[in-house]
This record gives C-alpha cells, structure tokens and sequence, in this order.
C-alpha cells in the first residue's frame, strides 16, 4: 500500500475568495496510469489532475469515469498551482492538445478549442431564479448545463451543470460547458455557477476561447491506495 500527497485548490472562486471547484493535484510519478481513474473516484472531486512532468506542463485529467481529453477547471486550476510551486506553467499539454495559459494578476486563464470537452445538453431558461429552483433528479443526461441572462447587456449568465453519467450530482464549475457557450453565443461572457463560482471567458474566433478566474489553495489531503 502506498501513500499519495493530494494538493486541492479551488478553482473559479468568486472576488472574496469564497465558493469556486475543488480539484485535486497528485504527483503523476506516484500514481501509475492504471490506477489513476480509482484513485480519482476515491478522492470524490469532479476531476483530479496528474501532474507528470511540471516543467512542461505535462499532465492527465481524470473524473471518477475515466480520463477527459480536456476540462476546463483542472487546467485553470493546475496552472495557478503550478506557477505558485516555481514553474511558468505558460504552456500545458493535454490529451486534447496543447493549452496556453495566461496570468493577470489574480486571473488565471487557459485558451481551449470550442470542441474540446464533454457534450452537453444545453437548456436557456427564462430567470435566473428557474436556474436556481432547478431540481438535479429531473436532468438525466449525461452532462445537463443549465443557464439564464442575468445582465444580458453586460454579458452576465447565472448557470449550473448536472453530470450523473460521471457521478456528479451538480458540477460547481465547469470550465469546458462557459467555453462551449461562449463560442455558441459569440460574445465574452461572466458566468455565475453553482452556489456561487465565478467564471470569466473571451470570445477569439468561432473556435478559440479563453476560461479563467480567480484560484485560491485549500487543505491538502493524503489518501493511501
């Protein structure tokens, strides 16, 4: 049996710090890949990242279903962390290709293609408030995003995601759904998700966006496998 080092940041936390997605951060050269997707659903978190190579950015995302070609809240996340250790983490590489990261300031962004990620089900309801009285058990699909116009003008969006297929009840932060969305609506957009994350997005062209936000470190863990 052997014991693995779990780093958790919060990813999308609103400007006081408060809410945003967990997301667990294991040293890839711990975990064999065999064991990674276990490991994963033991840890309970939407994804978890291995880190492989912190250099060049070289990494592996995984849900409790298996490994994802890109998620937008793990590459956010894992950029943050890996610049705190000492890294540019300028550049990451996942499955999906390659991911340029940005840093300003407090912000942390990443430019994805418009097709990475999962496929979602999208539904636009009239009010914010239909978003939130929305009950999870009635969205069977395998990724449900939810979403109205809070400021329409200002580009605000008040959303929330359900993943059963993955075994996530309700997604706080879904970084790959507000790039979908974005290139969808064609427009920078400020998405509030979940209880309460914060989600920020440019549109560049009918095929690249970019998702950031504010990330902040949470109590690591340790768990033996």
């Amino acid at each position: 049996m052997s014991t693995v080092a779990v780093d958790v940041v919060r990813v999308f936390v609103d400007p006081s710090g408060d809410f945003g997605n967990p997301l667990g951060i294991v040293d890839g050269t711990r975990v064999p890949p065999a064991d990674r997707r276990e490991l994963a659903a033991r840890l309970g978190y939407s994804e978890t990242v291995y880190v492989d190579d912190p250099a060049t950015g070289r990494l592996q995302i995984f849900a409790a279903t298996g490994e994802m070609a890109f998620a937008g809240h793990p590459t956010v996340g894992v950029a943050w962390w890996l610049r705190t250790q000492g890294y540019p983490a300028d550049v990451l590489h996942v499955p999906a290709g390659e991911v340029p990261v940005r840093h300003d300031g407090d912000l942390t962004s990443v430019r994805a293609h418009a097709t990475w990620g999962s496929t979602f089900e999208w539904h636009q309801l009239p009010t914010p408030d239909d978003v939130l009285a929305a009950d999870p058990a009635q969205y069977e699909a395998g990724h449900t995003f939810l979403w109205s116009w809070q400021d329409e003008q200002q580009g605000t969006i008040r959303a929330r995601m359900f993943a059963p297929a993955m075994g996530v009840r309700e997604d706080e932060a879904t970084g790959s759904a507000v790039t979908q969305l974005t290139a969808r609506l064609g427009r920078d957009l400020t998405v509030v998700q979940g209880a309460g994350s914060h989600l920020l997005t440019t549109y560049l062209d009918p095929d690249w966006v970019t998702v950031g936000g504010r990330v902040t470190v949470a109590a690591p863990r340790t768990l033996d496998y």
